[in-house]
């Protein structure tokens, strides 16, 4: 991944105002993207979405993806690919926070152990996945990047 984007994404970021930086990844294989679904009783419980998570202090988007990847799926990510967008939000606390999502690529696609979430699917974008309209927009992305490497 490039330094200069992860430089340029998190510095126009802090001049946005955003006191959050999260990563999602399109975690892809064989055609298909893996959503989790979040417990019913967590913040936005039930929605299906990508595996994402909090960047932590000190750490860059690219190796905060990987970390949150792992965690969330127990998949080792081999390649981050073409940055996708991104999209803001209020979290939990509301603290305005940005998701910077990201192609990935994964040794292996099974087994995903899940930490945080109640399931999970390997989806096939045609089959209009049940996402938030921002997480719509990301895999709209991440299918034109992939009709461009055609």
């Amino acid at each position: 991944m490039d330094p200069a984007l992860i430089d340029r994404l998190t510095a126009e970021a802090a001049n946005d105002g955003i006191q959050q930086l999260v990563v999602g990844a399109v975690v892809r294989h064989c055609g298909k993207v893996l959503l989790l679904q979040r417990p019913e009783d967590d913040f936005m419980g039930g929605i299906w979405e990508l595996p994402s998570g909090k960047v932590e202090a000190g750490e860059t988007l690219d190796r905060a993806l990987i970390r949150e990847v792992t965690e969330e799926t127990g998949l080792d990510v081999t390649v981050v690919g073409a940055y996708l967008g991104s999209f803001d939000y209020r979290s939990g606390s509301g603290k305005p926070s940005r998701q910077f999502n990201f192609a990935v690529d994964v040794d292996a696609p099974e087994p995903v152990q899940l930490q945080e979430h109640d399931a999970y699917a390997w989806t096939a974008l045609t089959d209009d996945p049940p996402v938030t309209d921002a997480v719509r927009q990301i895999l709209h992305a991440y299918q034109v990047t992939q009709a461009e490497r055609r």
